[in-house]
């Protein structure tokens, strides 16, 4: 697998591995951290929170093709009473990532754990029980921007999304309704300003 560091390729091939899942995704509060075992652990200077049983990831899958392959995260045993707060906090285009680590015979994380899978979040589905309801989240490969179509003009407010102050599309609206003469030679130029000379090609 491309990118993993050597302890990592180490550990894997080991007769005996203990592999973990970290995922991180953006919310509207702020990025979430969960960790596909139980309690809290520290890793890349954040606080993973452990989600155990309760939650889940879909196989990643890798093609030599250019195909976008998605992913679906899925979190389970939620009380109904939060259900509105998951909902609130989930925002479509959102960025996350999936990342594979595993642990050494000690219990230490390994360094350092692969990202297997960046993407943008999709609209959550529910399942909604009695007591409890579960979500799952479609995560969409960045790959899926390149079948987008790019809706950009070139007006100075589609410019100023980009790039505040910048004035050179400014004068392209007066160009609708511009008419110039060609090859007149009797054309009157601002003061000071030097006519061009007029060669004869042959």
């Amino acid at each position: 697998m491309r990118g993993l560091t050597s302890g990592m390729q180490t550990e894997l091939q080991k007769s005996r591995l203990s592999p973990i899942l970290f995922f991180e995704g953006e919310f509207a509060t702020g990025n979430v951290y969960f960790w596909s075992g139980l309690g809290n652990i520290s890793w890349n200077g954040q606080t993973w929170a452990g989600v155990g049983t309760l939650g889940s990831i879909s196989a990643l899958k890798e093609t030599s093709d250019l195909i976008a392959q998605g992913a679906t995260v899925t979190l389970s045993g939620i009380p109904s009473d939060l259900l509105s707060d998951c909902l609130d906090e989930a925002r479509l285009g959102k960025r996350c990532w999936i990342y594979l680590g595993a642990f050494d015979d000690s219990g230490n994380i390994i360094a350092d754990p692969y990202a297997a899978f960046a993407g943008r979040l999709d609209a959550p589905v529910l399942s909604d029980g009695d007591t409890t309801c579960m979500i799952q989240i479609s995560i969409e490969s960045i790959l899926v921007d390149m079948k987008r179509s790019r809706e950009r003009r070139y007006t100075p407010e589609d410019q100023a999304i980009e790039h505040p102050g910048d004035n050179c599309f400014q004068f392209v609206a007066a160009l609708q309704q511009l008419t110039l003469t060609w090859g007149n030679s009797t054309v009157a130029y601002p003061a000071g300003y030097q006519a061009p000379t007029l060669y004869q090609v042959r």
